[in-house]
């Protein structure tokens, strides 16, 4: 039984499956790849997806859904034909098609599926995406966040060098933005941010709109059936637009009749608001990651609506610099995806990478607020861009005289305030009556790549209380063999054989050393020591390559008295 790799899009999806070393894409019943992210109802009562449906958004738009997947995790519902559904039922209908194409294209049962989500998505999101999985028939142990998927597919992946890479990923519904970073066999999203409730989508309603109201038309008081036929129009004269200019765009249908002559500087001027929004997260991640635009390698532009020329120059305008050409806009989140999937069948000849993400909201615990009692504080643990999995802990104190007990309420968001995020849960937790600020109690969050929460809280006595938060469809057995896997987070990195080696090495050349190279070794090992405390792949891979370029100088001038001066010795970015 096969594992595929699903691109589950708002506009459109895809799969793929890895296959005679590569990632191959999957064909559906029409011999094409991209299957519309479209369902409707037919008067007979069957349901259509992809094409067939999409085509009825304009003839049957009252039974007819798209765009479904930006309301993923929401309790938006659809009503089709008298029965409402909703964005994950949708979704399932989807991947059950996509299930049954690759089914057919590989002539036999499909064990399971690694499916793309927008780094941007809420763990709300991510569980929906789980569960429409599970409604389609599909088992899916792993999400991968789309610009990952993406730089996987690319030649970020490819070489031996480094490579900082930004992901800009505009599709129908969403805009992600993320740094990727490689270094050796270690591919990782450094910093994540986005909209998702931006995309292609919405420059189509843009210039539907700018039409209406360059030829006079009143769009909001049209009848639904011609909003959707003119923003239909409107989308086709996008698509139009990246092969020539300028277009014409032109309605009639017996009621009305109207034509304009469309160019990029219209289409500009027109979405003036929309291309403003869509720098702000790439200015936030350069901010998150503590880089600028002139240490970019890469610039991987992805995502349906990233074909428009007016994006692209707008973008590259931006960052100054151009777009890689072989970006593959529509298919480079499958045939990521299908390369994970490859990897998580353990296929011989694929070049085993390590992926790790990001965070992409910050969780903490709220804390007592002095200046305002009644708005408790966010108390940051693990910040939004941590690289996952990760596991980070924090120590608080009592707030009151003769407090017997805390409680420990879990929040997920950015806010200053705790009433302004999305809470997670609560843990109580005894504590001996002392004075305030006497007793302290320790609060250790534990967070995996899927999604899986556990946060333990001990205090001075020793007495302690856990609570996992979970995906609803995890079954108790997952839980507990990924929680079995993450209590290996709980141990420092330099308990691993590799970190263990090298400062074991260093401890030998200091003391072999004296006087300033001695000096010197000791303020290594000590940087070393803090690049292990951050429990990051990536930044514990680059720091080991430093100290064993460092600690092989260090054994040139030990063995050789004709070497130059100690200063010599100094690796580059020491600090």
């Amino acid at each position: 039984m096969a594992i595929i790799g699903i691109d589950l899009g708002t506009t459109n999806s895809l799969a793929a499956v890895w296959r005679g070393g590569r990632s191959e894409l999957i064909p559906n019943a029409l011999g094409e790849y991209l299957t519309p992210s479209v369902v409707s109802v037919d008067e007979d009562g069957a349901v259509l997806v992809g094409r067939a449906a999409r085509e009825r958004l304009i003839t049957h738009p009252e039974l007819t859904a798209a765009h479904f997947k930006r309301f993923m995790g929401t309790k938006k519902q659809y009503l089709l034909d008298g029965r409402a559904f909703t964005p994950e039922e949708l979704s399932s209908l989807v991947l059950r098609s996509l299930l049954q194409d690759a089914r057919a294209y590989l002539g036999g049962e499909v064990e399971e599926a690694v499916v793309s989500v927008p780094a941007y998505f809420t763990e709300s999101q991510r569980a929906a995406t789980k569960r429409a999985a599970a409604l389609a028939g599909l088992k899916v142990e792993r999400l991968v966040n789309e610009p990952s998927a993406a730089a996987v597919a690319g030649h970020i992946s490819e070489g031996d060098a480094g490579k900082l890479c930004l992901v800009f990923d505009l599709g129908g519904g969403t805009l992600d933005v993320s740094l990727v970073e490689r270094f050796e066999n270690v591919v990782s999203v450094t910093a994540v941010s986005g909209d998702n409730r931006l995309g292609g989508q919405d420059f189509d309603l843009a210039i539907a709109k700018a039409f209406c109201e360059d030829c006079g038309v009143d769009f909001d008081a049209l009848t639904p059936r011609r909003q959707e036929m003119i923003v239909g129009q409107a989308e086709r004269c996008k698509i139009a637009l990246t092969l020539q200019e300028p277009v014409i765009m032109a309605v009639d249908d017996g009621e009305i009749a109207a034509s304009l002559t469309l160019t990029h500087e219209w289409v500009i001027r027109k979405c003036a608001a929309l291309f403003r929004r869509l720098t702000a997260p790439i200015q936030r991640v350069f901010l998150d990651a503590g880089v600028s635009a002139r240490e970019l390698d890469d610039l991987v532009m992805v995502g349906g609506s990233s074909h428009m020329p007016v994006v692209r120059r707008y973008i590259s305008r931006f960052l100054g610099m151009e777009a890689a050409e072989d970006s593959r806009p529509d298919t480079a989140i499958a045939l990521g995806a299908g390369i994970c999937a490859g990897m998580k069948a353990r296929a011989s000849g694929l070049r085993e990478l390590v992926l790790t993400d990001v965070c992409p909201f910050t969780l903490g615990i709220a804390s007592y607020n002095e200046n305002e009692p009644s708005r408790h504080l966010m108390s940051p643990l693990i910040e939004r861009n941590s690289v996952l999995p990760s596991s980070k802990m924090g120590v608080y104190y009592t707030a009151r005289d003769n407090q017997k007990e805390v409680e420990i309420q879990i929040y997920q968001g950015e806010n200053r305030y705790c009433a302004e995020n999305t809470l997670l849960g609560r843990l109580e937790l005894p504590v001996p009556p002392a004075p305030r600020g006497q007793q302290s109690v320790r609060v250790r969050f534990t967070y995996d790549i899927n999604g899986l929460l556990e946060v333990e809280a001990a205090n001075e006595a020793g007495r302690m209380s856990r609570l996992v938060l979970q995906n609803k469809d995890m079954s108790q057995e997952e839980v507990q063999r990924r929680l079995k896997e993450l209590e290996g987070l709980k141990l420092h990195p330099r308990e691993q054989v590799g970190p263990r080696a090298l400062l074991a090495r260093g401890e030998r050349l200091f003391a072999v050393t004296v006087g300033e190279l001695r000096e010197r070794v000791a303020r290594m090992l000590d940087w070393y020591q803090d690049q292990l405390s951050s429990q990051e792949p990536l930044r514990v891979a680059k720091a080991g390559r430093k100290m064993e370029r460092f600690f092989d100088l260090v054994e040139d001038y030990v063995g050789d008295a004709s070497m130059p001066d100690p200063e010599d010795l100094i690796p580059p970015e020491e600090s």
